[in-house]
């Protein structure tokens, strides 16, 4: 893995990457007598689409219909579905709103250890704050930042979105939007925490996407993210030949092969040895496995990105007091391993 975290603004953070920084909040334009209505008639869907939001294509402040939001300047409008502003369509990541939707894969007590490991942030010190959870999928990391204390913003590209309202859907600080990471409906320098988890690397434009989410973060903030680090040339070379073919699949021809890869991916020894061969997932949990499998095989994008080069991009995205981050796992051979790029989808 690849992540970096940043104590100071503008910005901070890496493991495979991640990074903290900027701050600033925006405001949005609300019909007062409708939400009134609405709330009195028990309808509190509005209270959970964020507050705050902004055109993505010309940063003016949003209205708020009940049924849509609305950019007067764009004359543009964005429908509300199931309680969740929608700004794009899932294009070529809809194998993550087929994956997040399908499976069960949240473990309280592992993604609160799995998201402390990758974002540098410890939940004692999210009370209270701003965050938006960059890439949210199915809104695991969500979640557990907002069971500490936090605001929390989650935003993705993708269906997943349905998936994350469901679990969060007891707490009321948790709003989410369907977006591009590139384009967010949130006025810059707008929270104090910004993280995202395995999610960059999965569009066209890695870098395009960093330099978007970065400016999301206060002066002073933080950001954390995490890209899966870039290999050896044969494990690379392998890796690509074999996602030539599955990028190509149906999700009903694919998953057959994710399944038999979670079932070497129980087997001691052979998970250990195999797996830094051909990619497949290792997790304690069978539908954990087959599911982190799929994400490996199924998205159109995958990029793979250096510390040095990640590390950069903070720097010039104007943070400093960088933090790489080490892995989670915690064996001498694992470590061993990582140091020298060998863990596969790290």
């Amino acid at each position: 893995e690849c992540a970096l975290a940043s104590a100071s603004s503008p910005r901070n953070a890496l493991e495979n990457t991640a990074v903290q920084p900027l701050g600033a909040t925006p405001g949005w334009t609300i019909d007062i007598a409708t939400t009134l209505k609405m709330l009195h008639n028990g309808n509190r869907k509005l209270n959970r689409i964020p507050d705050n939001m902004v055109c993505p294509n010309c940063a003016t402040p949003l209205t708020v219909m009940p049924e849509h939001v609305a950019c007067d300047k764009c004359s543009t409008e964005h429908p509300i579905v199931n309680g969740i502003p929608r700004f794009v369509e899932q294009e070529h990541l809809a194998s993550f709103g087929l994956q997040w939707n399908r499976y069960e894969v949240a473990h309280d007590d592992e993604d609160r250890a799995t998201f402390e490991a990758k974002t540098g942030f410890q939940l004692a010190e999210l009370q209270g704050k701003r965050i938006l959870d960059a890439g949210c999928g199915g809104g695991r990391y969500c979640k557990v930042a907002a069971e500490a204390g936090a605001s929390v913003f989650g935003a993705d590209h993708s269906s997943a979105v349905e998936k994350a309202s469901s679990l969060c859907s007891h707490m009321e600080n948790v709003r989410l939007v369907q977006g591009d990471l590139k384009k967010l409906p949130f006025q810059e320098a707008s929270f104090d925490l910004v993280f995202s988890i395995g999610v960059m690397h999965h569009d066209s434009d890695t870098r395009a996407v960093f330099d978007s989410v970065a400016k999301m973060v206060k002066p002073g903030g933080r950001l954390a993210v995490w890209l899966y680090r870039l290999n050896t040339w044969p494990q690379e070379v392998l890796n690509n030949a074999l996602r030539r073919r599955t990028t190509k699949m149906t999700p009903e021809q694919l998953e057959p092969w994710c399944r038999l890869g979670a079932f070497f991916g129980g087997i001691p020894l052979l998970k250990q040895s195999l797996s830094k061969v051909v990619n497949f997932s290792t997790h304690s949990n069978w539908e954990n496995r087959v599911c982190d499998t799929f994400d490996w095989y199924a998205p159109a994008y995958q990029y793979h990105h250096t510390t040095d080069e990640l590390s950069s991009w903070f720097r010039e995205a104007g943070y400093d007091d960088l933090l790489v981050l080490p892995p989670e796992k915690t064996g001498v051979f694992y470590r061993w391993a990582w140091q020298y790029n060998l863990i596969i989808g790290s």
